[in-house]
């Protein structure tokens, strides 16, 4: 099994050292690398390293308070015109995302936005981000400040083969 797959880790706690601009990049290749359904990529990403900005994140949600102190939060967005399956495909992106992050030793986490209408309607606020775009999620990065061991959550009862 690929070992940083296994190492991804929802990290909450950040170092105050920047993401390097190439690691950015890295991880927004690595986003829009995912599989879209009829190749449509209806993703977009919001980059937010302005402090204030990443503060008033924290706020959108209960649990997003690690955006205020992470150096950097990517916000998936997508364009349910461009494909019905946007969601499925931005997951998939935001799934890449994290795994790029792990393999480059970041810490990440997944902070769900969509369907709430509310938190959607505040981070478009925020963000400038049209109404004809949805938010899916945010995800805090940054060095991590924590250290999780790697698991698995393997569970054989949950496999089925040839019929359920």
């Amino acid at each position: 099994m690929v070992d940083w797959i296994r190492a991804r880790r929802s990290i909450r706690s950040y170092t105050s050292d920047p993401v390097p601009d190439d690691k950015i990049t890295l991880l927004l290749e690595a986003a829009m690398a995912a599989p879209s359904a009829s190749n449509r990529q209806p993703w977009e990403f919001v980059v937010v390293r302005d402090a204030s900005l990443r503060s008033s994140l924290g706020s959108v949600h209960p649990w997003a308070s690690m955006a205020a102190s992470a150096p950097l939060v990517i916000v998936v967005c997508g364009r349910p015109e461009t494909s019905r399956h946007w969601v499925e495909d931005c997951s998939a992106a935001t799934e890449n995302l994290l795994l790029a992050a792990t393999s480059l030793g970041l810490g990440a986490l997944w902070v769900a936005i969509y369907p709430d209408d509310e938190r959607q309607a505040a981070t478009r606020r925020l963000l400038n981000i049209p109404d004809d775009v949805q938010v899916l999620c945010m995800v805090p990065i940054g060095l991590p400040k924590e250290s999780r061991p790697p698991h698995t959550k393997y569970d054989l009862a949950k496999v089925h083969y040839d019929t359920f």
